[in-house]
């Protein structure tokens, strides 16, 4: 179920001349019996509200004064979220002869054509109040106090996001209520102008209009209103023609592959920043500690403590933070029974709070491999909402790839991923060519539909990526992503688990183990898989096949290549 909480206005919306009829009140009834969460949102007080509608129960919470307090119908606590006014201000209205006044707990209320007095005494007083109209109504309230702030705090409380969300209303004072959820509707006695920028105007009005909206949201779920909600696409790039491609942000099963330092962490990167713009809340599956400078987001687990999955699930369903899993402390053996109860975990969170909207896999293929781990049914089928990337889509177990929707390859072997990505689904994989993939170049291909392959620039992440300071330069890699120095005998095991190690070892071992391993190329075929960096590795692999360089100035080469791009520690 995609939508797991109801907003309502009163007045207009879901009262008729402020009477909601019986009809009406079973909608809801039924409504709040399918499992979602119902919240009334109007700018009435709260006293005026419990004399005309006695069955506030019916809601889990009432936002009422237009934004400014929350009320819980179960437990009678009463939440004020701005303050009121000065006593002066309502004196001051009084006395240029604004009549009638309803002053509540934090609005003052009066009616047309009192607005230019209004504006005038908040100018006056040099007050920071806003005016807001409702159908002749004249509110005022503090700046950033309406409808949609007050349903954040009410959401908050139910631990639900405004992307389950519908709501609905009439009037000039709900703007900013549809256009906080993720579904917004106007019944058809709403003003023109709501009417215009709804999702959806229903056929009835007043209650008739919420009890039509109920019905389709009991039926379908609302599924067939997804190709109008056009700001819950997520960008991924743009085609040849500059066209935007995109990806809904709600039922996709999404499968990024490509050759090792190909640009997936950059394509990842910028997927998920999309998300965290539009507030879609997601969790990243993190084996190797790619991930762990993005903003706003709450990193669990390092190399030496593995996450808790009740840490993990408790976080999301809580707050409004992204969470990134780091899985270096879990052994690579261990990992995919670890992510299969997690997964199990993190869909019984949607289920109850619609969040995480989207799961990230990073390195899939060590967590859903093929034959190694038994999977529950639900988990088999791959929840929508769910990215995964892997270097070896032939790893992965045929029933998870067979319910892939996009196909997303990088790198220098598109072909090649096609293929493994046919054999192992059964399907007959469209024919790319032999040739790499230039630098943000994405093929992009949707299996089920059978549309075709869509070549697009990928559109780069908005911050600029720091896990080149905080990981391979001086943080800690796992144990089977560090470099060791062996030498020709394999008498020694001096493992380095950043660049800064790396490079504090290589000035101190002999010059017989230095060279075997230059020669070998074993130092620019770690910094292209482990490190990620093809371009240094680039740079190291012409340094290894000079025979003339000595062990003296290849270690001031490869230290001169490395500082040019890392900023390592003092």
């Amino acid at each position: 179920m995609r939508y797991l909480a109801f907003a309502c206005d009163y007045d207009g919306t879901l009262a008729t001349e402020g009477v909601v009829a019986d009809h009406v009140l079973d909608a809801l009834k039924r409504l709040r019996d399918s499992g979602r969460r119902l919240c009334l949102v109007t700018g009435r007080e709260l006293d005026d509200l419990r004399r005309v509608f006695p069955a506030l129960d019916l809601f889990d919470r009432v936002v009422a004064e237009n934004g400014a307090q929350v009320f819980t119908p179960e437990s009678r606590e009463e939440r004020l979220l701005a303050e009121a006014p000065p006593a002066r201000f309502v004196e001051l209205l009084r006395a240029r002869g604004v009549q009638p006044i309803s002053v509540g707990r934090v609005i003052v209320a009066t009616w047309e054509p009192h607005e230019n007095v209004v504006l005038d005494s908040i100018r006056d007083l040099g007050l920071e109040l806003q005016v807001i109209f409702n159908k002749g109504a004249v509110m005022v309230l503090p700046t950033g106090v309406n409808k949609a702030a007050g349903l954040r705090a009410a959401l908050k409380d139910l631990h639900l996001s405004a992307h389950n969300t519908v709501a609905v209303g009439d009037a000039e004072n709900d703007h900013a209520l549809l256009a906080e959820c993720e579904v917004g509707v106007a019944v058809e006695n709403a003003l023109p102008m709501l009417k215009e920028r709804a999702d959806w105007v229903t056929t009835g009005a007043r209650g008739d209009g919420v009890v039509e909206l109920i019905e389709r949201m009991l039926a379908s779920d609302l599924q067939e209103l997804a190709p109008r909600l056009a700001r819950a696409e997520i960008e991924l790039g743009h085609d040849q023609r500059d066209a935007p491609v995109t990806v809904h942000a709600y039922g996709r099963r999404l499968l990024l592959t490509g050759t090792s330092g190909s640009g997936k962490s950059t394509l990842t990167t910028s997927f998920v920043e999309r998300l965290a713009e539009k507030h879609y809340q997601f969790c990243l599956i993190d084996p190797e500690g790619d991930y762990t400078a993005f903003e706003d987001t709450i990193v669990l687990g390092d190399e030496e403590t593995a996450p808790k999955i009740e840490e993990v699930v408790d976080l999301l369903i809580a707050g409004d933070k992204n969470v990134v899993v780091n899985m270096l402390g879990v052994p690579l053996e261990q990992r995919s029974a670890f992510f299969a109860p997690l997964l199990a975990r993190l869909m019984e969170s949607r289920t109850r709070s619609g969040r995480p909207h989207w799961i990230v896999v990073d390195e899939a293929h060590h967590m859903l491999p093929e034959g190694h781990v038994i999977l529950a049914d639900a988990l088999e089928h791959l929840p929508a909402g769910m990215m995964l990337i892997t270097v070896h889509p032939e790893r992965l177990a045929a029933r998870i790839l067979s319910r892939i929707d996009m196909l997303l390859v990088v790198g220098e072997e598109p072909e090649d991923a096609f293929q493994a990505f046919a054999r192992s689904t059964g399907q007959s994989a469209p024919h790319v060519g032999d040739g790499a993939l230039a630098a943000g170049e994405v093929l992009v291909w949707s299996p089920a539909v059978g549309a075709q392959v869509v070549r697009m620039r990928a559109t780069p992440p908005k911050a600029e990526r720091r896990r080149h300071r905080r990981k391979y330069a001086q943080g800690s890699l796992g144990e089977d992503s560090s470099f060791y120095f062996r030498g020709p005998e394999g008498a020694l095991n001096l493992r380095a688990h950043n660049l800064a190690l790396f490079l504090q070892i290589a000035d101190g071992v002999d010059d017989a183990t230095w060279l075997h391993h230059l020669r070998q190329h074993d130092y620019s075929q770690w910094l292209r898989e482990a490190i990620k960096n093809p371009a240094l590795a680039d740079q190291v692999y012409e340094l290894e096949r000079q025979p003339d360089l000595d062990a003296r100035a290849s270690r001031g080469k490869i230290r001169e290549a490395i500082e040019k791009i890392y900023t390592l520690p003092a």
